[in-house]
């Protein structure tokens, strides 16, 4: 039994992260990948981040709930479709059984209740800021899946929030209405008639809910975090939440069904308690799939079990300097600005450190972030006068500037040393420009 323990501690620890033979199969190298994104993501679930970021979640969507059902309900209601707000929570809340159903019901009513001549202007502002706060916690908490160091900007959160609170209802009803007609179709209820067409139909029409509840967690997972997520990432991700999202809402639904001792307890206080654990549940179960998605778009990291090295301070200044370098090529040659992505491609860092270095770079004003969708990057300045000393200055500096400047104790033979050592530097690199340097010239 010792041995057997020891063996799987072994090839969870080394065996696993091995490089695979280039002779391996296809199917084996996807086997293997799939066992470490899963042994990673189970070991963040284990770190209580994520759980953490759920149980903030489930608070603020307490508070944001009616209001944003009120701002959906109105927006529907100027098509007339507004009576598939409750067919929608109903669904959601499928898993809670009868109690789902009435809160449903008590959530409606608030709805309804909400008046908007009543509540004034002060009233109505307050409305939209709670859901533009709620949308903001998600993106946070998206962001820290994804390591992304930098939240959207105040406008391009109203714009891109509140776009999709006022068009992602419409855009719901529209599919719940598209899959209803396609199968309402005279067409497809002639095939129904028809064998092996008609059984093929029914299971098809049996997996249109889960098929919705993919495509709308793939929306999540492209739109929500501050980067650019892949399809491909996203949709996988989507497909694990979704599988997740369906077996735990069996199990919890059969434990509300044989939870009668805990309403005895709790007496009506019963609903808000299993309310809020699915709730707790069902964002742990969106930030699983999104950290799927963000290690199958990195496998990089998976390659290093998932955890970021750190860059010596000799590796900072290389990896700076090639990354100044990199940038003022492009610009020099007239080329499209390079993103993140791109950025991550050539200099082989990981997506933590490359935005640590970029954001030291932008803070010593050497580098400007363009505005758009994706974030590029240019040299803020003419690379004709940025002196490469400057830069490796900069890097060298970064953690300084954030620091109380204390007073040196230090022997003054020491001091002697260093300014000799950057004399020798400065002679060395003299005049050397971050041009003269992206074009090969030393």
């Amino acid at each position: 039994m010792k041995d057997l323990i020891t063996k799987i501690k072994n090839f969870f620890s080394v065996t696993l992260w091995q490089d695979l033979p280039e002779q391996a199969n296809i199917i084996w190298r996807w086997l293997i990948n799939s066992v470490r994104v899963t042994y990673i993501v189970i070991r963040e679930l284990a770190t209580g981040e994520l759980n953490l970021r759920a149980m903030s979640l489930v608070f603020t969507t307490l508070l944001s709930l009616v209001p944003l059902i009120a701002v959906a309900f109105s927006v529907l209601k100027a098509f007339g479709v507004h009576n598939q707000i409750e067919p929608f929570l109903l669904g959601v809340l499928e898993p809670l059984g009868a109690k789902g159903a009435e809160i449903t019901t008590n959530i409606i009513g608030f709805v309804q209740n909400v008046k908007v001549g009543v509540l004034g202007s002060l009233g109505v502002a307050m409305l939209f800021y709670t859901i533009v706060a709620l949308i903001q916690k998600i993106e946070n908490a998206f962001n820290f899946v994804w390591r992304v160091k930098r939240a959207r900007s105040l406008a391009r959160r109203f714009t891109d929030y509140l776009s999709v609170v006022m068009i992602g209802p419409i855009l719901m009803v529209t599919a719940m209405g598209v899959a209803a007609t396609v199968m309402n179709h005279d067409v497809i209820q002639g095939l129904q008639a028809i064998e092996p067409f008609g059984t093929l139909l029914l299971f098809v029409t049996k997996l249109v809910p889960y098929l919705m509840i993919i495509l709308a967690f793939t929306f999540l997972y492209m739109f929500i975090p501050n980067t650019r997520v892949a399809l491909k990432p996203a949709l996988i991700g989507a497909v694990v939440a979704g599988f997740l999202w369906v077996t735990v809402g069996k199990v919890f639904a059969s434990f509300v069904a044989s939870s009668s001792n805990y309403t005895a307890i709790y007496s009506s206080f019963a609903i808000l308690f299993f309310f809020m654990i699915w709730l707790y549940l069902g964002w742990l179960i969106l930030l699983t799939g999104s950290q799927v998605a963000f290690y199958l778009q990195h496998p990089k990291l998976v390659s290093l079990g998932g955890k970021d090295y750190e860059l010596s301070p000799r590796l900072r200044e290389k990896e700076g300097l090639w990354l100044m370098m990199l940038i003022a090529k492009q610009f020099h040659q007239q080329k499209p600005a390079l993103n993140l992505e791109q950025l991550e491609q050539e200099t082989t860092l990981t997506t933590n450190l490359l935005q640590d270095l970029l954001m030291t770079l932008e803070r010593g004003g050497l580098v400007v972030e363009l505005a758009g969708e994706e974030s590029r990057y240019l040299p803020a300045q003419d690379i004709a006068e940025i002196k490469v000393k400057t830069i490796i200055d900069c890097l060298r500096k970064a953690e300084e500037s954030d620091m109380m400047m204390l007073k040196s104790n230090a022997d003054p033979l020491i001091e002697q040393l260093l300014h000799q050592l950057n004399d020798s530097q400065e002679a060395v690199l003299h005049n050397l420009t971050l041009r003269d340097l992206s074009m090969g010239k030393l």
